[in-house]
């Protein structure tokens, strides 16, 4: 117990009337003091692992009064250490709280606990008709999902968390149980006060504990049918992704690797697709829709220099393909076994996305940084996933560097200097 000295009296004593699942082992605490992200370990001072609403809100009024950080862990798949208790506390694992509540296959919407993953929850429905279409690289957890306001492959056309929860059961920190849209409501859309959904959709786990989440579903499309363009320069793809979304196709998925990132997907995950900056594009509807989104994407991507499409018909084709855009995390970190992954995460205005990739990848290379490049492009957010060795300063300063200059100096420069040039020339 290094972060509290009264910790092992006024909590375990406490807490085990209020829960019967409780840890103080080193190995657990470890265990959920860590998730995929460069950042070293922190573990709490005790893990609890309640069972229902009442032991969270029950153990959060033990901790309120006693001034004991609280740290929410689901699956601890996240990448920027938000599960790591940098000042001890209390660990609140809700993995025993896994059932999949209310299902309202008519009105297309679901309750689930935050043990409940995006897979299992797909898994559920598979003979419904239905399925939830937010998937982030990991198998994540639902409510962590809505904490973090995950977004994935299918965000262009499904959106990210933020537009797929309905209705939030949370336990505040004193312990107070609320409903964001109201006890047992599902409304689709509210006029009646503040959106309270939205705002604890994203809060990452500061504003209150997730233990439900009312989530919208969506019907299984008649036809889906994915495809691999390569193109000859960054510029090229990124202009497509642009053009495609500017002509009203409603593409499922378009997703962007460049050079580095499908050598490592080709190498991690059997492919074998040219080493060039490449889109995964998928579409889904009836069979004649598909049939006209498709011409109009091969039109726009050979007018950029794109390749003929390798198709991805059937269900195992298609999977492998996403299986390996899903694992494109550990193929970046296959390319220097042993060291570390530092994640960024960027976002911009769409019509600024070629250009800050470009800039992007010509840091990189001056600075001699491993920093394969993968991204939901088809709403302006892209991934650089810095692969660097934690034990050598020197090259943790350039990456350090670099993330300044691509948080500061790049969007700065194209997002605002841009716009302000534009205004004048007007």
């Amino acid at each position: 117990m290094t972060h509290c000295p009264s910790l092992c009296v006024c909590v375990p004593k406490e807490c085990c009337g209020q829960c019967d699942g409780i840890s103080l082992g080193e190995a657990v605490r470890e265990q959920h003091g860590k998730d995929e992200s460069v950042h070293r370990c922190c573990p709490p001072d005790v893990v609890v692992f309640p069972r229902c609403v009442e032991e969270v809100s029950a153990l959060a009024k033990v901790c309120h009064q006693h001034h004991l950080p609280i740290i929410p862990f689901g699956t601890g798949t996240g990448l920027e250490g938000g599960v790591c208790a940098v000042k001890g506390g209390v660990c609140f694992s809700l993995r025993n709280m896994d059932q999949v509540l209310d299902l309202h296959q008519e009105d297309f919407d679901v309750t689930v606990e935050p043990g409940v993953t995006r897979k299992a929850l797909n898994a559920y429905l598979r003979d419904t008709g239905l399925w939830f279409p937010v998937d982030p690289g990991a198998d994540a957890s639902l409510c962590g999902m809505a904490a973090t306001n995950a977004s994935g492959t299918n965000a262009v056309r499904y959106g990210t968390m933020r537009e797929n929860v309905i209705n939030l059961e949370v336990v505040l920190a004193n312990g107070t149980i609320m409903h964001t849209a109201g006890k047992g409501r599902r409304p689709r859309k509210t006029s009646a006060g503040y959106n309270l959904t939205n705002l604890f959709v994203g809060s990452e786990g500061h504003l209150g504990i997730i233990t439900k989440a009312t989530l919208r579903l969506y019907g299984i499309p008649e036809a889906m049918v994915s495809a691999v363009c390569s193109f000859p320069s960054v510029q090229d793809a990124v202009d497509s992704t642009v053009q495609i979304l500017q002509a009203g196709v409603a593409i499922a998925r378009i997703e962007f690797l460049d050079d580095v990132m499908i050598d490592a997907c080709n190498r991690f995950s059997c492919l074998s697709y040219p080493v060039s900056p490449t889109l995964f594009l998928e579409f889904h509807g009836s069979e004649q829709s598909l049939k006209e989104q498709v011409n109009t994407t091969e039109d726009i991507t050979k007018s950029n220099r794109g390749s003929d499409f390798q198709w991805a018909q059937d269900a195992e084709t298609r999977n492998q393909l996403w299986k390996a855009r899903h694992d494109a995390w550990y193929a970046a970190l296959a390319l220097r076994p042993g060291c570390k992954a530092y994640a960024t995460d960027v976002c911009v205005p769409l019509s600024r996305l070629p250009d800050i990739i470009v800039e992007t990848k010509k840091d990189l290379i001056e600075n001699r940084l491993t920093g394969p490049i993968a991204g939901h492009v088809g709403d302006g957010n892209f991934h650089c996933l810095i692969v660097v060795d934690p034990k050598d300063p020197e090259e943790l300063h350039r990456v350090h560097l670099f993330t300044e200059r691509l948080g500061r100096g790049i969007i700065y420069k194209l997002c605002i200097f841009k716009k302000n040039q534009w205004r004048l020339d007007q």
